[in-house]
């Protein structure tokens, strides 16, 4: 199992901030505390040199031993008896731990050895001070680098937070949005290039979506007239099964034109809704006696919305059209306050729709395919923006609702819907 975990911009900088802070602190301390100690020590031999040097004169002259001195020691260490047995004056260091102990020793004209010996407790305890005060400071370096990263890294990450609000809401259609202007500030640096980037892609896309709509409208507007026409020739040749035929292709083509045109509507986002209150039980029920004779409506508990009737016409309508060719009866409605469910006992939708959404002229799998052009979802969900509603799709559980089929769920809002609507959210099942 794969653990996925997340953590803020602001901590990773401040974490690695800390942590070089950290390191170079460590390095200083120690670099530091070495150079402290051999001074001490070179320190300490010197003095210890220059004592016994001392000690040696009064000695020759008066036979006097100042200085704590020893003539031949029994514990003076093997390295200073071979350097007195040549001749020579020299210092030693025994290392046991603390305070070293520092010993000298020169050789004396009588063929003696006289030494002296001595911890630098003092010294030695400057040098444990030191050691504390590299400890904190080392310490108050993390800490500042710490607060240095925090304030750092939740500059950037409020700047991308900023970002990625307006990315999200220049996805779900607030055209007039621009992520340079969310994050603006006197401090540039790489997320403003991200920001001009993102718009300019988001500019470009927009154009080429418009000009598509627009096409696309203008393709269908000049349809119009021909399609009327051959509905209206059709209507003059005489009965009969070509002419039925002729008849039932020219119709759809006419639905098909009149739902093109009412797609590139719902792209322009040029249409408003015509609010009224209504009772939504009382409502659907009469509009499913119309459009879905067979289909069984039931009112858990009514509610009063206010809402387009004719537009939350069309998306039942579309809802139960779509369950019809696609899906399997019984077909349900359900009144729920103000949500309404459309289920049939199909196939289900097909997993890319769950996933993407709706798409025009796609019917999803070749379980659902063969009938339709794809539009119907795509105008219930487009409507569903107008009227500020939230339209979601999803699979029946077999176990929990007692068999298979599609579910359209329709959320009416409480209150009113903005000059735009809001877009409908795509439910994808766990």
């Amino acid at each position: 199992m794969k653990l996925d975990l997340r953590t803020g911009l602001r901590w990773k900088v401040s974490l690695a901030i800390a942590g070089v802070g950290a390191l170079v602190a460590i390095a200083l301390s120690l670099v530091v505390h070495n150079a402290a100690r051999v001074s001490m020590l070179d320190n300490s031999r010197d003095v210890m040199d220059q004592r016994v040097q001392d000690a040696q004169r009064i000695y020759d002259s008066t036979h006097r031993l100042l200085f704590r001195t020893k003539i031949d020691d029994p514990a003076l260490p093997q390295q200073l008896r071979e350097a007195a047995a040549v001749g020579l004056r020299a210092t030693y260091l025994q290392d046991s731990g603390g305070a070293p102990e520092v010993w000298a020793s020169v050789p004396l004209r009588d063929g003696k050895i006289l030494s002296v010996h001595t911890r630098f407790k003092d010294r030695f305890a400057i040098l444990d001070e030191l050691d504390k005060a590299l400890v904190i400071g080392s310490i108050s370096v993390v800490l500042g680098g710490s607060a240095l990263g925090i304030l750092i890294g939740g500059q950037l990450s409020r700047r991308l937070r900023k970002a990625a609000v307006a990315a999200r809401n220049l996805a779900e259609g607030q055209s007039d949005v621009r992520v340079g202007d969310s994050i603006s500030g006197r401090v540039r640096d790489e997320t403003d290039d991200l920001a001009r980037a993102v718009d300019g892609m988001a500019e470009a896309l927009q154009d080429r979506l418009e000009a598509e709509r627009r096409v696309t409208a203008d393709i269908a507007h000049e349809l119009r007239t021909p399609v009327t026409g051959l509905l209206t020739a059709a209507e003059l040749l005489p009965p009969g099964r070509p002419t039925e035929l002729v008849r039932n292709r020219a119709q759809a083509m006419r639905t098909l034109v009149e739902d093109v045109l009412e797609v590139a509507r719902l792209d322009g986002f040029a249409e408003r809704a015509e609010m009224q209150d209504v009772e939504l039980g009382e409502f659907v029920m009469r509009r499913v006696r119309v459009v879905a004779p067979d289909a069984h409506c039931r009112v858990i508990r009514d509610a009063y919305v206010s809402t387009d009737p004719r537009r939350l016409e069309r998306i039942l309508g579309n809802l139960l059209a779509n369950a019809a060719k696609h899906g399997k009866g019984p077909f349900e409605v359900t009144v729920e306050g103000r949500v309404l469910r459309v289920r049939d006992h199909g196939p289900g939708f097909p997993e890319e729709l769950l996933r993407e959404g709706p798409s025009r002229f796609r019917t999803g799998s070749k379980d659902r395919a063969g009938k339709g052009h794809g539009l119907g979802l795509t105008i219930a969900a487009g409507q569903a923006r107008v009227l500020g509603a939230r339209l979601t799709f999803r699979n029946a559980d077999p176990v929990a609702e007692g068999g298979t089929g599609a579910v359209a769920v329709l959320w009416l809002p409480e209150s009113a819907p903005t000059s735009t609507g809001s877009f409908p959210v795509i439910q994808v099942p766990d």
